[in-house]
């Protein structure tokens, strides 16, 4: 692995730097052959709080993950747990894939066949997504502006509108930062 760490409002230094790809590697113990690919890394401090962001572009699979904390080292650990779980997860799929076909896949190292099924079962379990609640609305052609005040006044994370202009549906939200993101139909 190579790795690009940077900083935004932090400094990386030595220490850091070391126990980033000191965790990171460990990831290579869920793959056959040693990863050549890079792996960026960016660190930040954002209104007192430390971000990680990991990624690993690799040929058919990209391993992403975000993490927020108080304290630096413990996002490092808990972003490499997350990746740990795509890993996982993505092998569980692989394997499934390759029984059904009938052909083996040698992308990741072997693993004893009671840990990949409880770690199966728990994948599957975290995966159980139940709705709920299920609202409608009309949606009122309004501007993004206007969107924005209405998500405002309720107090919500997101707007759903029609654009008056275009007369596409469009989505207003809250990003983490405190500004405000539209999504707009491509």
């Amino acid at each position: 692995m190579k790795f690009n760490i940077r900083g935004e409002n932090l400094e990386v230094t030595q220490p850091i730097s070391s126990y980033v790809e000191k965790k990171v590697s460990k990831l290579e113990r869920y793959f056959e052959t040693p990863l050549t690919s890079d792996v960026y890394v960016n660190l930040g401090v954002y209104n007192d709080e430390q971000v990680i962001e990991v990624t690993i572009p690799m040929p058919n699979l990209l391993l992403r993950a975000e993490e927020r904390h108080d304290d630096l080292y413990a996002a490092i650990d808990l972003v490499v747990d997350k990746l740990e779980r795509q890993i996982r997860k993505y092998k569980t799929k692989v394997n499934r894939k390759s029984r059904q076909n009938g052909s083996p896949k040698h992308v990741f190292a072997g693993m004893e066949q009671d840990a990949l099924e409880a770690q199966l079962q728990e994948e599957e379990d975290d995966e159980g997504l139940e709705i709920v609640r299920t609202k409608s609305f009309d949606l009122k052609p309004m501007d993004s502006e206007e969107a924005v005040l209405q998500m405002d006044m309720l107090g919500h994370s997101f707007y759903v509108f029609t654009n008056a202009i275009s007369g596409d549906t469009n989505v207003v939200y809250r990003r983490r930062d405190g500004r405000y993101g539209l999504i707009e139909p491509s």
